[in-house]
């Protein structure tokens, strides 16, 4: 079975893998919007740190929930 067909598998029967995609989205889409200031505070430096390991957490259990799917 190949990945795509897995990922809307489980967008449809996985509540877990559906609230951990649209977390990740918005934080993609947070993450884009503060990308887009030409200057950003040391206090902003350190909270987009912070949401882009969230981020990556969470791409990293989207891949463990396809792995296991797929067993």
């Amino acid at each position: 079975m190949k990945e795509a067909e897995v990922i809307d598998i489980l967008r449809n029967e996985n509540e877990e893998y559906r609230k951990i995609e649209e977390e990740h989205r918005k934080l993609d889409q947070y993450l884009e919007e503060m990308s887009k200031k030409k200057y950003l505070s040391s206090e902003e430096e350190i909270e987009k740190k912070k949401l882009q390991k969230k981020k990556l957490h969470y791409k990293d259990k989207l891949a463990q929930l396809i792995r296991e799917y797929k067993k």
